[in-house]
């Protein structure tokens, strides 16, 4: 990837951890630049991103000769009081996918009849 990603503006639900996290639980042996690219964030910001998680405690790696293979630890809690009690695993299950639902979802999205709204109108 050259250069920085193009910015996304506004708001959304889900922080860069959480993001990178499930980039990793859906493929152990990513390689950060294309964490980077599909979260739309810097190399740098991801490789800081993967510290945090490790020191924490969420997330592993083993080198094996130039590839990291990373491990994710889905027993471990969610880290805001919000959330007390939530394994990262139960977050995880539903941001990642294996292609054939993520192609099934897409479909239905696709062919997903427009919804009234809620006034009737």
């Amino acid at each position: 990837m050259d250069g920085v990603p193009e910015p996304h503006t506004g708001w959304t639900f889900l922080t860069n951890h959480a993001r990178v996290l499930a980039a990793i639980a859906d493929n152990p042996n990513v390689r950060i630049r294309h964490i980077a690219a599909h979260c739309r964030l810097t190399e740098r910001a991801v490789q800081k991103i993967i510290s945090d998680l490790e020191r924490d405690g969420y997330l592993s790696h083993v080198r094996e000769g130039r590839t990291n293979i990373y491990r994710v630890e889905p027993d471990k809690v969610l880290r805001h009081p919000a959330e007390a009690g939530l394994p990262v695993g139960a977050l995880l299950s539903l941001l990642v996918q294996d292609e054939v639902e993520r192609k099934t979802a897409s479909e239905q999205l696709g062919t997903a009849r427009p919804r009234m709204p809620v006034d009737g109108r």
